[in-house]
């Protein structure tokens, strides 16, 4: 299974850190963001990462090189010359990379603990599967409902998007090439059924903000 890490957004609520450093390349206990997500992944059996990149892109590339460091191969999407094309925009860029099949998707700005699963497989009829996870505090109202191992759009008990899925190209099949968010695709496909999902209750931070990175990283220091 590919997997593709989105790596192209600008970082607005990091600035001033993000003004000259993309945001995955925040150092998170001494180390990138987005080296956390190449090591688990490797580490898990993937082999082929897609990244986008965009705001100080170039950045990126050099940092990581061709991805031969964690045995594991690194293509990368280059969005820009367009600007960031948003979540769903960036994976519409990507498809003829990642590929017929199913695929892994993991958000740059997250640090979590969750075990990626290579061999993940989507059930019958199904265009994805959602990891979420229980409310922080910047997001306590949640996202999608939970019912059973179905995601739904509205329910009486939410839960956060982690912004980690596995993805059927034919969810995309209908996009043009341009920006594009991935929710409202996402909630149009569960109103059809079309989406399952799990609940991760394990290590997950949302890296929005500099205040939730010295946050993370103090609770690295304890742990480590």
């Amino acid at each position: 299974m590919k997997c593709m890490i989105l790596a192209a957004g600008r970082g607005e609520r990091m600035r001033p850190l993000t003004d000259h450093v993309p945001k995955p390349l925040l150092k998170v206990g001494g180390i990138p963001l987005i080296v956390w997500h190449l090591e688990r992944l490797a580490h898990n059996g993937f082999k082929e990462i897609v990244i986008n990149i965009a705001h100080l892109g170039g950045q990126i590339p050099k940092a990581l090189g061709d991805g031969s460091e964690w045995g594991i191969t690194i293509c990368y999407s280059d969005e820009q010359e367009e600007g960031a094309l948003e979540s769903a925009g960036g994976i519409v860029k990507a498809l003829p990379v990642l590929g017929d099949e199913v695929f892994l998707v993991v958000n740059g700005d997250i640090w979590c603990d969750y075990d990626f699963g290579q061999d993940k497989k989507l059930k019958e009829g199904m265009l994805a599967h959602l990891i979420l996870v229980p409310n922080p505090d910047h997001n306590l109202e949640g996202d999608f409902a939970l019912n059973g191992n179905k995601v739904e759009g509205d329910g009486t008990k939410k839960y956060t998007f982690s912004g980690i899925g596995y993805y059927s190209p034919k969810l995309f099949k209908d996009l043009f090439y341009g920006k594009s968010a991935l929710a409202p695709l996402l909630r149009e496909a569960m109103k059809k059924g079309k989406i399952t999902g799990e609940l991760h209750e394990g290590e997950w931070f949302d890296i929005g903000t500099p205040q939730r990175l010295e946050l993370l990283n103090a609770q690295l220091i304890n742990q480590y």
